[in-house]
């Protein structure tokens, strides 16, 4: 049996090459392949990098399809479908939206795929594909074994992604990762990490963990980082908050290679947090205690902040990239609120009558960064071009010098060198994607539902 592995793009202009130059593994496919059998022929392909070969012999399509990369995998999958190729979805999107998604595959994969996907490929291999492969329950990690050997010739940013967990337990008010795992967090056994990270840790100067929220169980999270001391690696990963008021965790943090964390501030406005189910994040003196803290421990920060909610105005971006540049943040995220299908958000915004498009994730008016709802107390022309703003004073050279000589940022020779590169790349990519479009512009032909 051979088994094709896309990972879809965003969307193409014709003529052009794809948005970014600079990519990093997709984790999911490699996932997906090490799940795979051993007597199962794979071939992957990169929409981002590469042509994809649809005149390539093969007897299954798989699909990890995301809400912004959903048009481009329905485009992707009727290219197949022309050739009498069956396709199989999964992905977030697949959980959120999947009627949707089982229009444009001939099977759909909700939930994770580790319990399901071995049922899956033997079906296929005889024949009598189902329409739908549902994971209701949370699926144990032990044993996952992610196969890399797909990404060989490909370039690659040199980042070892890793998955420690899945999952987090807050229940963030437009976060698509609870709706799907219903705040809930699985982790992989520290042995399991431990041993990928051993054949690794020669090949990859700096690790990220992909986990949502890897400090969501404190406790373990711990034994994990006291795990890690020995093998002298850096990594960085997401985190919440509230972990950054724990000593001995931000000791632990630091003894084991944490070169920075991804910080999801949000907004600066208490009215806004208490609306996306975030006060946590003011607990025990907020953000200055919390970032004070961190610095204490030379742990870099890299903070997000979410634009759009009911207690935003105008005055909110100046005085948001202000506080990121007085913290002297390592690279800063100012985006718009995005209303992701399945969300809580998605439903309150639909309730009120606040939606601007049907499914803006396919609607021929969209295109990346355009806000797919009407703000309370501001334009969604307003809104778009200030996040543009924002994102452009945050990485004036002015600021990314600033911040450079900053005692935490110029800590650690390595950090401090790629501090100018990662700033420089994301000054490019300031307004870079906006208005592009989702799917690929010089797409032709009417879009092949499955049956």
């Amino acid at each position: 049996m051979r088994l094709t592995i896309i990972h879809p793009c965003i969307g193409r202009r014709p003529g052009q090459s794809y948005i970014r130059t600079w990519q990093m593994e997709p984790l999911p496919a490699a996932t997906l392949a090490g799940l795979t059998p051993k007597d199962v022929e794979i071939r992957f392909y990169d929409d981002r990098m590469e042509v994809i070969p649809f005149d390539e012999a093969t007897d299954l399509v798989a699909i990890s399809v995301e809400t912004y990369t959903a048009k481009r995998a329905y485009q992707i999958a009727s290219e197949y479908r022309k050739r009498g190729v069956p396709v199989v979805m999964g992905g977030f999107h697949a959980s959120l939206c999947p009627d949707e998604v089982a229009r444009h595959a001939e099977a759909v994969v909700t939930g994770e795929a580790e319990a399901v996907w071995p049922t899956l490929i033997d079906d296929a291999r005889h024949g009598r594909l189902e329409k739908f492969y549902r994971q209701t329950s949370r699926v144990s990690l032990f044993g996952l074994k992610p196969d890399r050997s797909i990404f060989r010739g490909k370039r690659y940013l040199p980042i070892g992604l890793i998955e420690a967990g899945r999952g987090c337990h807050f229940k963030c008010e437009f976060c698509a990762v609870q709706t799907v795992f219903n705040s809930t967090q699985t982790r992989r056994p520290i042995d399991d990490i431990i041993a990928e990270l051993t054949v690794l840790k020669d090949q990859k100067k700096l690790f990220f963990f992909v986990d949502d929220n890897i400090t969501s169980n404190l406790q373990q999270a711990k034994d994990f980082f006291r795990a890690l001391i020995p093998l002298g690696i850096r990594w960085v990963s997401q985190s919440s908050i509230n972990a950054a008021h724990d000593e001995e965790f931000l000791d632990l943090l630091r003894r084991s290679g944490c070169q920075g964390v991804l910080i999801g501030f949000e907004s600066l406005n208490p009215v806004n947090l208490k609306e996306m189910n975030k006060s946590f994040n003011t607990m025990r003196g907020g953000f200055t205690q919390a970032l004070a803290n961190l610095r204490k421990h030379r742990i870099r920060v890299y903070g997000t902040f979410i634009f759009g909610y009911d207690a935003d105005t105008p005055e909110a971006f100046e005085q948001t990239v202000s506080f990121a540049k007085e913290h002297a943040l390592y690279i800063a995220a100012f985006n718009h609120l995005t209303p992701f299908p399945g969300t809580p958000l998605y439903r309150r915004l639909e309730t009120e009558g606040r939606l601007l498009y049907d499914a803006w994730w396919l609607d021929v008016r969209y295109s990346y960064n355009r806000i797919p709802f009407q703000p309370r107390n501001m334009t969604p022309e307003s809104l778009q071009q200030n996040c543009v703003g924002a994102r452009r004073e945050f990485y004036s050279w002015r600021s990314i010098f600033q911040r450079g000589f900053d005692q935490v940022n110029r800590s650690n020779w390595f950090m401090w060198r790629n501090f100018y590169l990662i700033n420089g790349m994301h000054r490019t990519d300031v307004s870079l994607r906006d208005h592009y479009p989702l799917g690929d512009e010089s797409w032709q032909g009417p879009m092949l539902t499955a049956n």
